[in-house]
């Protein structure tokens, strides 16, 4: 922390930040971007690979460009894993305050391959209904109620009392060894480490 609190120092001497380049202002800024950063998912190949998507191509070239997209995918993977879609974390005035729902009714977006962040709703949403996002990745929000609290009591400091696992309560307390998800995900081990 000393070493970046002091070159903190150095890039930011504006008074605005000036509670932040204390080592205790650090780790307060920390877990304020830990907690409620969104993840920016922008990537300049994926806006390519949606491009050549749209092409008007036969049989035998589309099969040629998925299999370089797959193969170039599983390459890039090797290297970012998780962070492949990812080109920072940002603070959001608004979205910072919208809670996750193990059954979210909104999802996050980067339509425009920047930094701008909008809401698209993924199902209908009931006047006075909260509006909810899924801190999980689609491959967590399908393991069980014991891995996804384990995940977000990691990852977010919460026991996650959304309306799924409210039903799911009843549910046996299923590990993650004991469920198939595939390599994207984030195990409850890994999980642990965080």
């Amino acid at each position: 922390f000393r070493k970046i609190h002091s070159l903190l120092h150095e890039v930011l001497p504006c008074k605005f930040v000036k509670e932040f380049v204390t080592e205790d202002g650090l780790r307060k800024l920390f877990a304020l971007i830990g907690r409620n950063g969104q993840g920016i998912g922008t990537s300049v190949y994926s806006e390519w690979v949606k491009k050549v998507e749209k092409l008007d191509l036969n049989t035998e070239e589309r099969n040629k460009v998925d299999l370089f997209i797959n193969t170039t995918y599983d390459a890039m993977n090797e290297h970012v894993g998780i962070f492949l879609n990812c080109e920072g974390s940002g603070l959001y005035r608004m979205q910072k305050n919208i809670n996750h729902s193990c059954n979210p009714n909104a999802t996050v977006a980067f339509p425009y391959s920047n930094s701008t962040l909008s809401l698209i709703a993924s199902r209908h949403i009931a006047a006075g209904e909260e509006i909810c996002i899924s801190y999980l990745d689609t491959c967590n929000l399908d393991r069980s109620r014991h891995s996804r609290r384990t995940i977000l009591r990691n990852h977010y400091l919460f026991d996650c009392q959304c309306e799924k696992c409210t039903e799911q309560e009843g549910d046996p307390d299923v590990t993650s060894e004991e469920e198939s998800c595939g390599d994207d995900c984030v195990s409850e081990d890994e999980a642990m480490e965080s």
